[in-house]
Order: C-alpha cells, then structure tokens, then sequence
C-alpha cells in the first residue's frame, strides 16, 4: 500500500507517528512524508532562511531511515492558511503520494498549522480525484481512510486506536534525532528533553492499550470513506463503554 503522511512542521511526522511508520515500512509498504511548512521561524539564533534550509535537509534525513518520499510544501512556518494556493498544493501532495491511508494532525490541536493541516487534508482528500481541479500531477482513483495522530502529551485527545510500537520505538527516537535543530529549539522554548517527550507518551498510551508502547489514533469518519475496516499495522481498538 501507498502510506501519506502529512505533518505541519518538518519533525512532526517522526515525533508522533514514527513507530506506525516504521511498522508500515517493515511490511514493505511505500511511505510518503508531506511537510508543509519550512520551519523559518525554529530558532532562537538562526535566520530564517538559514533555519529553513537547515530543517529541509533534517526532514529528508528523518525521512530516508525509512526510504520515505519526503514531499516539501514550503508553506511559511506559523503562516499557513486556507486558502486557493494552499488547496492546491495539498491536492497535488495526495496526488503524488496516491495512498491508500493517509495520517495529519488532529483538527483542534494546540498549534494552528497542526489544526489546519489537519482541517486541510481532512476537508480536501476527497478533491484529488476531481479531474477539473488541476494540478501537476493526474488525480487519484480512490478516497482513502483518514487518520489523525495524537497530540503533544496527548491533550484534548481520545483515542480510538492504537498501534503497538514496542519495537519500533528506538527507529522513531533515530528519526526524531536526525532534527537536531528543532529538537534544540523545543528545549528551548518548552524546556522538555526530546526522548522524554517521545518516551512518556508512548508508554502511557500503551499503558492504556495494554502494551509496553503504542502510537494512538482517531478515524476521520466522512461520507464516502471506508471507516468500517482499519488500514493499521496489527491495530488495537479503545474500549468503549
């Protein structure tokens, strides 16, 4: 299967979707890694441009542990809006990628490019089959099922499935590290250390799956979708009472 996930900023993916991706890259499946933004503003010392350019070269590393395709939107960081441009360059990402699974962000999360790219896929998916909205690449044949990752430490968040990443946890600390830049500033500016911001919320979400590590998940449920059959590596489903 073709696996497209798109994240806000160049380390999101890895940091809360990581372990799924290293499951889907172990049965063989094609990854692809939308970035939407640049992350021009991800330093306290670096220029823009320099940060930039920096972080670009971060995400293709993050990306390449997993052969990833990495896709680069280059949307200004803390400045991405809905809107004609954007659509379209959101469009053509799920063209290249063609997925049969796509995962973003959740739509009320605690950074506005992380809400809205989360709107932005969940909204525009269905429109890359359109063959009157025209972008560089042909549209797609298929509307995927649509999943959202978790939030940081997991606020606002109720999940409805998990992914056991038990093993695949030390391949998502790699990726996460390869953002050596980004990792520096979330120091800086949260004060957190990166494997303890990776390794808390594993294990409480495994904790509540009943593993020793999971990634959690909620299914975008749309018209038109398949959210009666799961496209997740060995998934766990939440409890409900």
């Amino acid at each position: 299967m073709n696996i497209l996930f798109v994240g806000a900023h160049p380390d999101d993916i890895e940091t809360f979707c990581g372990g799924t991706a290293a499951r889907y890259k172990a049965r063989g499946d094609k990854l692809y890694f939308c970035v939407a933004t640049n992350g021009n503003v991800g330093s306290s010392t670096i220029p823009p441009d320099e940060i930039a350019a920096i972080r670009r070269n971060e995400a293709q590393d993050g990306a390449s542990i997993l052969g990833a395709e990495l896709i680069w939107l280059g949307f200004d960081d803390e400045f991405l809006f809905d809107n004609r441009e954007t659509r379209h360059a959101f469009i053509n990402a799920f063209r290249i990628a063609n997925p049969d699974v796509v995962f973003c962000h959740w739509r009320n999360d605690y950074n506005p490019d992380h809400s809205l790219s989360g709107y932005i896929v969940d909204e525009c998916i269905h429109m890359a089959g359109v063959p009157n909205i025209k972008t560089d690449s042909p549209p797609t044949k298929k509307i995927p099922p649509v999943y959202y990752m978790d939030t940081p430490a997991g606020v606002n968040f109720e999940p409805e499935i998990y992914v056991d990443i038990t093993d695949t946890f030390s391949t998502k600390v790699e990726m996460v590290g390869k953002h050596k830049s980004q990792n520096a500033w979330m120091k800086d500016l949260f004060g957190y250390e990166m494997e303890a911001f990776l390794e808390i919320p594993a294990k409480f979400r495994g904790l509540q799956a009943g593993v020793r590590m999971a990634e959690a998940f909620i299914s975008s449920r749309r018209w038109g979708r398949t959210f009666i059959r799961h496209y997740l590596p060995d998934c766990l489903q939440a409890m409900k009472h």
